[in-house]
């Protein structure tokens, strides 16, 4: 699939890493750093616009390492990237850590999985299947 970019960055188009990734890196596009206090939150730009084919979306993911190394992640994730949006791609960052962190341009904040994704349409009824579970919700499956 090709998708179409426009890159107002100063850095590279988001690529894979490998031959078997499913996300390519999101690069923080800023005039100048950006420091993130414990539990302080910021839309982070990246220079990028795309346009999607419909039936598809653009979903920006947590990087495992900054998540793991550094308590920084994507507030909303995965964020989603609409066929239909025109505009820069941002990221919004959240510091779950207790510790303030600096952002750096070029600094790679969250990767972009493109996906496909089904449009639902809905039947309303006045009553649903039985299943074993039925209204069991939140850890009722039980805690191994």
């Amino acid at each position: 699939m090709t998708i179409k970019i426009i890159n107002k960055s100063n850095h590279a188009i988001p690529s894979y890493e490998t031959v078997a990734s499913a996300g390519m890196d999101l690069r923080a596009n800023i005039s100048s750093p950006i420091t993130l206090l414990p539990l302080e939150r910021a839309i982070v730009k990246t220079g990028l616009y795309i346009e999607l084919p419909i039936g598809y979306e653009a979903q920006v993911r947590p990087r495992s390492g900054l998540a793991a190394k550094k308590g920084i992640t994507v507030l909303n994730a995965p964020g989603t990237v609409d066929a239909d949006y025109r505009g820069e791609i941002g990221v919004i960052l959240v510091n779950l850590s207790n510790e303030p962190f600096t952002i750096e341009n070029g600094e790679r904040v969250a990767q972009l999985v493109i996906a496909k994704h089904e449009r639902a349409t809905w039947d309303e009824v006045v009553a649903l299947s039985e299943t074993s579970r039925g209204e069991g919700g939140f850890g009722s499956t039980g805690m191994q």
